[in-house]
């Protein structure tokens, strides 16, 4: 997406300064003969713009939108609201990115164009929605159902940090106690063999790990940053990242349990969507999209065509294989009911219920092999060197 400013008039010759986002200069062309207005002069923009360096957190989303569904459900105008949400940021950055939405609505822009022009701080979901409202003028609902997504949104979030935060300090224990017997424990106990021919092929092999770590780290240290940078750049690759994508959710133990946490975030952000008056083929591909994971959307062009044909969602769903049959019953009880928003939002709660249970589970799974992990390593250490250990006890008796 680019950015254009521009300089326009109506058809009354009216002249009005503004941004817009468009795919290339023809879209915005076509955007702008749309809004029934006569471009002068106007400008790509550089997209690298500093106001929209900040991505607002989930936190920060819901505040937001909050305090704009409190302050619109009040009467106040959207003028006036933005004006007052921009005095409320307690960051500058916040502050800045608000301040050009507020100037740009207050020239007579749409507001989910003006967060359209800050896509780098805003999700795309938010414009989507905010988009909906003002057309069907329930602006302040939307608002309120947007701060309840974000609001689950970060409580899910802080639900991972939480669940993660033992396993992460068990693996630093892990990598400190695995580094401090290789480079303090192992060097003392090797002194004890008078001849180094004569040790163990277990005590060798690890005490060529020893002088390896205590000499030669630095190539270790290049070796580690070469493989993370390695795999960041080969998820890149849209062939390497779809069977990864597909791996995540197809793989032996964590598969299903993501598999809930995906299903929980899909159907909240298609009742979303849905009961907002977004069109079906639209609400597809933003629910899919918001996963991130490129083998559902993949799955879902599919989902999308076969919908566009007249297929029920419930079918094209239950073909792509990933979903569980059961939320493709309840989508199917929705359709026939004519209630597919309702029951998606009831069924969204029991799956955030699923998915906690499932995060905690995927972590449970962490914390073992860890342990285990720690308990070989240390295991092999004792083996090493009791020999060492016994030979000097021998010599004592």
């Amino acid at each position: 997406m680019k950015k254009f400013s521009y300089t326009a008039k109506d058809a009354k010759g009216t002249q009005s300064k503004g941004m817009m986002v468009a795919n290339d200069e023809q879209d915005f062309l076509a955007k702008m003969h749309e809004k029934g207005l006569f471009c002068s002069n106007y400008t790509e923009s550089d997209s690298d713009d500093s106001k929209s360096m900040h991505k607002f957190t989930t936190k920060e989303l819901a505040f937001n939108c909050r305090q704009l569904s409190a302050m619109l459900s009040s009467g106040l105008t959207l003028v006036k609201s933005l004006d007052i949400l921009c005095k409320e940021q307690e960051k500058e950055v916040s502050k800045v990115i608000w301040r050009d939405v507020y100037e740009n609505v207050q020239k007579g822009e749409s507001f989910s164009a003006s967060l359209e022009l800050h896509g780098d701080s805003f999700p795309q979901f938010l414009t989507s929605m905010v988009s909906a409202g003002e057309s069907s003028g329930s602006l302040d609902i939307i608002m309120k159902r947007m701060s309840e997504h974000y609001a689950k949104e970060n409580k899910m979030h802080n639900i991972i940090k939480g669940a993660m935060i033992y396993p992460i300090i068990l693996l630093c224990l892990t990598v400190v106690i695995v580094i401090g017997l290789f480079t303090f424990i192992m060097p003392t106990f090797i002194e004890m063999y008078d001849d180094p021919s004569k040790m163990p092929a277990l005590t060798k092999v690890m005490m060529h790990i020893s002088n390896f770590l205590r000499t030669k780290y630095i190539i270790l240290i290049v070796v580690v940053v070469g493989l993370i940078f390695g795999i960041k750049y080969l998820l890149k690759i849209p062939s390497i990242r779809l069977k990864f994508d597909r791996l995540l959710i197809k793989g032996p133990g964590f598969g299903p349990l993501l598999v809930k946490v995906y299903t929980g975030r899909f159907s909240r952000t298609l009742s979303s969507l849905y009961s907002s008056g977004i069109p079906m083929v639209e609400c597809l591909e933003r629910s899919s999209a918001i996963l991130g994971n490129t083998y559902i959307d993949e799955r879902f062009r599919d989902v999308v065509d076969e919908v566009k044909q007249g297929e029920p969602l419930s079918s094209a769903i239950q073909r792509t294989e990933i979903f569980d049959s059961m939320f493709c019953s309840i989508i199917y009880v929705g359709e026939e009911a004519g209630a597919l928003d309702e029951i998606l939002e009831k069924t969204s709660e029991y799956y955030e219920e699923e998915s906690e249970s499932a995060i905690q589970r995927l972590v449970s799974m962490l914390e073992p092999m860890l342990i285990i992990f720690l308990g070989v390593i240390i295991g092999l250490v004792v083996a090493s060197v009791y020999p060492a250990l016994y030979g000097s006890f021998e010599s004592i008796s």
